[in-house]
């Protein structure tokens, strides 16, 4: 007897759709957004446990804090506040170095995305059916994480050396959390500047030529009032600037509404601008 084989029908031959490729040959990435986030989860797990195997990374994040707010206190306390005055100095410094410990954070992102394509992770992610944002942003969440860590130490010297919260602890928060979102928008720009540059020492060069001028043209060590008419200019539009006073007012109590709103629309501002840009060069890059 004769038997008859009926063809399946299309449900049955339909396994897991493949994941859509790029003209390369990679996958394009295109998931659904609790897709994303899983993957954003994973792949900060990941940059985690590097951390974990190698603790001198966050040399940085601990040692800066505390080589910068002892240097600038004992070396420029006396001038800014008179000799033996350096507490008043403190609690002038202290929020402004919360707006540089954001922007040294991120200078050391972009080194590190351009160090992870020329040992060629980065070319391994992109083979994977994950958004390609999902691998920078989760880049940036350990990042902000380090920055937390730099930004408690901070503050943890600066109670030693005096420092007093003439507000509450909700405005110390609310300073950090401006911090954090600052400092985050800042590392878009830092990881364009990697996926960009060839090498990881340009990129450093190339962040020391935007650091200096912004950290050192800015209300973050002294008063604008003491500066020329011309630089005075400069730090009322410096970003860094409003971040530094919007932290200060938070913690020595002031007016905060212009500085915070200012230091929250450029942190839009540059996240939509460089972003998308990053996200593009990291799909393109070779």
């Amino acid at each position: 007897m004769s038997t008859t084989t009926l063809p399946q029908s299309p449900a049955d031959t339909r396994g897991p759709a493949p994941a859509r490729r790029t003209a390369d040959g990679r996958t394009d990435g295109r998931v659904g957004l609790r897709a994303n986030l899983r993957h954003i989860g994973a792949l900060a797990r990941r940059n985690a446990l590097q951390i974990k195997q190698d603790p001198e990374s966050m040399f940085d994040a601990v040692l800066m804090p505390i080589i910068f707010i002892l240097l600038f206190v004992y070396v420029f306390g006396g001038a800014m506040a008179g000799k033996g005055n350096q507490q008043v100095y403190v609690n002038y410094l202290v929020p402004g170095l919360m707006a540089m410990m954001g922007m040294n954070i991120a200078m050391a992102v972009g080194t590190g995305i351009n160090d992870d394509f020329k040992k060629g992770v980065m070319d391994r992610f992109r083979t994977m059916p994950i958004a390609r944002s999902s691998v920078l942003i989760a880049k940036i969440v350990v990042e902000v994480g380090r920055m937390l860590v730099a930004t408690t130490i901070l503050l943890g010297m600066g109670f030693l050396l005096g420092l007093e919260i003439h507000t509450s602890v909700f405005h110390l928060f609310a300073a950090i959390g401006l911090s954090m979102v600052f400092g985050a928008s800042l590392m878009w720009i830092f990881i364009l500047l990697g996926l960009t540059m060839k090498t990881a020492q340009a990129v450093q060069g190339m962040a020391m030529l935007v650091l200096m001028p912004l950290q050192f043209g800015s209300s973050i060590f002294a008063k604008p009032t003491t500066m020329p008419g011309w630089l005075q200019s400069f730090t009322d539009y410096n970003p860094l600037s409003n971040l530094a006073d919007a932290a200060r007012n938070l913690i020595n109590g002031g007016p905060v509404a212009h500085s915070v709103w200012m230091t929250l629309a450029w942190a839009v501002g540059i996240t939509v601008v460089t972003a998308p840009l990053a996200v593009a060069k990291f799909r393109k890059k070779t």
